[in-house]
């Protein structure tokens, strides 16, 4: 891993606005194919690379394949439709795997009390540079073990694309940990790759690894979770288009 830090390689202004749209649709692949990996390796070993992939970009957020230059706009519509019907502005809101915090940023700027966290060191460092007047808000912390002052006490769970950028043996894992920062009553909302029925799913043809809708419910489900309603299973406005699902969930009772 490298050693540097982002701070000795200052980050370019704006640089995590200069990405194109045309990026949206990329997320974990590009840059991460160029040394492959085995799908089957231990979790800490994806996120290892992962964090070198950061180091490496040195401040540069267009060399990040999953960084983009906005918040996820499946999330951003479901924060406009029925977020605040569910979970009102104040709570206390989880970002998992927030990577750089656009995500983070725009819960911050709904009123709640967000808390972001990321497995890897270098994004968390990278997110407090880039929103020091938000840096308290941001924790370098494992959603698969997570530290006990941080279990059942968000009202809001967000994940972005985590789920998909893990192997789909790890799906159980991660979401179990997601379940553990629910409060009892807490929502679970998760954006991810969606895949259509007889596309290739196997450990070896991501990342991503899209889910289809079903996938997600029955993973929810491990976890003790359940729809709130139907998840969402459409093609976002990438061009060309991306299959996305969305998706919100509470504790099955």
């Amino acid at each position: 891993m490298a050693t540097a830090t982002l701070s000795e390689s200052p980050i370019r202004d704006g640089s995590i606005h200069a990405q194109s749209e045309a990026r949206e649709g990329l997320e974990a692949g590009t840059i991460v194919e160029q040394r492959p990996l085995s799908a089957c390796a231990e979790i800490d070993q994806w996120l290892r690379r992962f964090d070198d992939i950061y180091r490496e970009a040195a401040g540069n957020a267009e060399r990040i394949p999953w960084a983009h230059r906005r918040p996820c706009p499946s999330l951003i519509n479901w924060l406009n439709a029925e977020g605040p019907a569910l979970v009102r502005p104040g709570a206390r809101a989880a970002v998992v795997g927030c990577g750089l915090g656009l995500d983070a940023c725009a819960l911050l700027d709904r009123g709640y009390e967000v808390t972001a966290i990321d497995a890897c060191p270098a994004a968390i460092e990278w997110a407090r540079i880039l929103h020091p007047e938000h840096a308290e808000c941001f924790h370098q912390a494992d959603v698969i073990d997570l530290p006990s002052r941080l279990r059942h006490r968000f009202d809001l769970v967000v994940e972005v694309h985590t789920i998909q950028s893990l192997p789909p043996s790890s799906r159980a894992k991660l979401v179990a940990g997601m379940s553990e920062l629910l409060s009892h009553r807490g929502v679970l909302v998760a954006c991810c790759r969606g895949r259509q029925a007889g596309e290739q799913s196997g450990e070896d043809s991501g990342p991503p690894w899209g889910l289809e809708a079903d996938e997600l419910v029955e993973i929810m489900g491990g976890a003790g979770l359940e729809p709130v309603r139907a998840v969402d299973d459409f093609e976002d406005d990438n061009q060309p288009p991306v299959r996305r699902l969305r998706g919100a969930f509470t504790r099955a009772f």
